[in-house]
């Protein structure tokens, strides 16, 4: 008489539950699979993304106009934080006095922002009624005011201000004549086409719009124009560490992000404002030419609203922004960011100490389960469902699971890609020095992370498979050894990644070799 097993029936269940844990066990297996194969494109991506890209222009661009600027003085300002050249309306060559050039070396010359190539952002007024001042004007200078008198006696006068990384540029217009004027504000950016793409960081054009951050990389605007209207926005360019942001302070304004020739111009329009006999009228625009900071950019968002939004965080956000803060807090202290990710590392070690010991010590009850497992093994190796639903039973039965030793690397992954992250945006990382390495937002150049990591990874991994012992489930068995190529693998990968990134990994491979060791001696 043949006996059917329904939903009630124990041995259903036992074999029901051994078929859901193996399937588990694969998914967790796939998980790691995937992981792997995401950071192996990830570095792909990166390392084709590295070099300058050319861009492609629509023949149709108009060139951006030659003006001959010989008879206009170049005037110098500065602050603590920047210099920068003023020719008429225009204002280039900006230098950023608190950050080198060249990352690994500090004694470089400052970055330059709108230096080479004819870049420049230029401020001004269009006219009606009158003659408004042109790039070729020569002003009069009164210490940092520049007046000027048309013909038509409307007079100009310009003060230029720094604050922080912001130059603040104030026209103001008096109408001394007789007859009604009205003057329109413009700004403009203007950057060679030489950008660089930066796998992981948006860098391209951003614009402030209604609230709202519009973006296009460098690829659409190499191929056409893009015009938003809105009320006190912003539009200018990002790179990975830099910006150059422009804002007219009007109700109403059109924007616009376009090639011309082999530039890129940013810029804005606002609507025209009627100044009659007698009357003055003063127009501000703000030009933001500095770091891409969060920090720096929350002080600007008052002179120039959102553009602390212009920091790129990714995905991760709710992860990177914790993590840099604990960054710049543990540098605060130890004044050095290599030993800032170290003691984040140790404290996220510890953090996650409970889940650890759990782990660790539930792949030390299955090196106990050994003789027994091999015992079930044998005794039903003809029978491999009622195998399986044995070796679920012993597990059951010690309160443990062979996929345990992947939940700590399980839990790392969202952090590995925060810090990924932050070390990509954060513009205190592009020069900070660790013992040989210049530069922890930049790849080891001896490789001797890499190397270290991997080494420390195989260390663990075979500490772990000795506290497992040898499975042959067909689930775990795969994953083992998917597993033996890793330290390998992630050695190659990780050789192109930030060394900052790296040492956080390295470090917590270590730390983790140090726990499981403690966690034996508490167990023997």
């Amino acid at each position: 008489m043949v006996k059917y097993m329904d939903n009630s029936n124990s041995g259903f269940r036992q074999w029901n539950a051994a078929r859901d844990a193996n399937a588990k066990k694969s998914r967790l297996g796939g998980i790691l699979w995937w992981f792997i194969l995401f950071l192996a494109s990830w570095w792909l991506i990166s390392w084709w993304m590295s070099p300058t890209k050319p861009q492609t222009q629509n023949d149709t661009t108009p060139a951006i106009e030659a003006v001959d600027l010989s008879a206009v003085p170049v005037e110098r300002i500065s602050s603590d934080n920047l210099t920068a050249d003023v020719q008429g309306l225009r204002i280039s060559n900006i230098e950023l006095l608190k950050y080198a050039s060249d990352a690994a070396n500090d004694e470089s010359a400052p970055v330059k922002l709108l230096g080479t190539d004819g870049a420049f952002a230029e401020v001004g007024v269009l006219s009606t009624g009158t003659t408004a001042p042109t790039a070729t004007t020569v002003w009069t200078q009164n210490g940092d005011t520049y007046n000027w008198r048309n013909s038509d006696g409307v007079e100009f006068s310009r003060t230029i201000k720094i604050d922080g990384y912001v130059i603040s540029v104030a026209d103001t217009i008096k109408n001394a004549g007789k007859d009604e004027i009205s003057v329109a504000p413009y700004a403009r950016i203007v950057r060679p086409n030489d950008a660089k793409s930066s796998a992981g960081v948006y860098t391209g054009s951003v614009a402030f719009v209604n609230s709202d951050l519009e973006r296009e990389d460098w690829s659409r605007i190499a191929d056409k124009s893009f015009a938003y209207s809105t009320t006190n926005g912003f539009i200018g360019f990002v790179d990975q560490y830099w910006e150059t942001v422009l804002s007219v302070a009007s109700p109403d304004q059109t924007m616009r992000v376009r090639p011309l020739g082999d530039m890129f111009q940013a810029d804005a329009a606002a609507a025209a404002v009627s100044i009659a006999p007698g009357a003055t009228q003063t127009i501000t625009t703000n030009l933001y030419m500095g770091p891409r900071d969060h920090r720096i950019l929350q002080t600007a968002d008052a002179m120039i609203a959102g553009i602390d939004q212009t920091v790129d965080y990714g995905w991760f956000w709710f992860f990177v922004r914790p993590i840099l803060w604990l960054l710049y807090v543990l540098n605060s202290f130890v004044m050095n960011y290599g030993v800032a990710i170290i003691l984040m590392t140790l404290l996220l070690r510890l953090a996650m100490w409970p889940l650890t010991r759990k782990s660790y010590v539930s792949m030390m009850a299955m090196q106990k389960m050994q003789p027994e497992m091999a015992r079930i093994q044998k005794l039903y190796a003809n029978d491999k469902a009622r195998m399986q639903m044995e070796i679920m039973r012993l597990y059951q039965t010690h309160k443990t699971s062979p996929m345990s030793g992947c939940l700590p690397m399980l839990i790392q992954i969202p952090i590995f890609f925060a810090l990924y992250k932050a070390l990509l945006i954060s513009v205190q990382m592009r020069s900070a020095h660790f013992l040989w390495i210049s530069d922890l937002a930049s790849m080891d150049p001896y490789f001797i992370l890499p190397i270290l990591m991997g080494l420390t990874m195989w260390l663990q991994q075979h500490l772990q498979t000795a506290s497992n012992g040898a499975q042959t489930n067909d689930a775990v068995a795969q994953t083992q050894k998917m597993m033996k190529w890793m330290p390998l693998l992630f050695t190659v990968m990780f050789a192109w990644m930030p060394a900052g990134l790296v040492l956080y990994w390295t470090v917590s491979n270590i730390f983790g070799i140090g726990q499981m060791y403690y966690i034996k001696k508490l167990n023997k």
